[in-house]
């Protein structure tokens, strides 16, 4: 794999190069060590893309997990406490599901790593909601977001979304008081 797409928000490329530069050459070591190829799979989705050889977004990325962790890259949760004092008089919720969490994908030194293969809404979650949760709660103070640019996306065996589209979304947001450096990643297959 290589990076074909960078994108910095709310100044994350000059933070990370200041202050993770080691972390980041690991980053991008890592994406190129990825073997996009090994992934591939046949599609089964005959009516939409008969026969055509898909990547397969789970194995990618298995495939990232198992480059991060041996460089003491760790998955981290925090447990969700979720609060019961807002509901109006008279409402009885059933149950509230135990166990409920929030996960990063990889966290090493301060920096935090999310690798996004799947829909949407979860990119532009993952920058303005989680990666700031998770700052506050003290566990990173920047962020990396590995997605991949739109000619790779169309490559993958489920829809996803793409640099070109996240880019465009977090420009038109604009930045909050309460976001953190993000360098964003956008890669490709070649």
């Amino acid at each position: 794999m290589r990076v074909a797409g960078l994108y910095s928000f709310n100044k994350g490329h000059g933070f990370i190069t200041e202050k993770y530069p080691h972390l980041l050459e690991e980053i991008l070591e890592i994406i190129e060590a990825v073997d996009a190829y090994q992934f591939m799979t046949k599609e089964s989705r005959e009516k939409t893309m008969p026969g055509r050889m898909l990547f397969n977004p789970r194995a990618l990325n298995g495939s990232f997990s198992r480059e991060f962790k041996p460089r003491g890259w760790v998955t981290t949760r925090v447990k969700c406490d979720y609060p019961t004092g807002y509901y109006t008089p008279g409402y009885q919720p059933k149950r509230i599901q135990r166990g409920a969490f929030r996960e990063l994908d990889f966290l090493k030194e301060q920096l935090g790593v999310e690798v996004q293969f799947g829909k949407y809404a979860f990119m532009v979650y993952n920058v303005c909601a989680k990666m700031t949760i998770f700052h506050n709660l003290g566990y990173i103070a920047a962020g990396v977001e590995i997605v991949p640019v739109k000619d790779f996306a169309d490559q993958l065996s489920t829809g996803v979304s793409y640099f070109e589209q996240f880019v465009w979304d977090l420009e038109q947001r604009g930045v909050s008081d309460i976001d953190i450096p993000v360098l964003i990643l956008g890669i490709n297959d070649h």
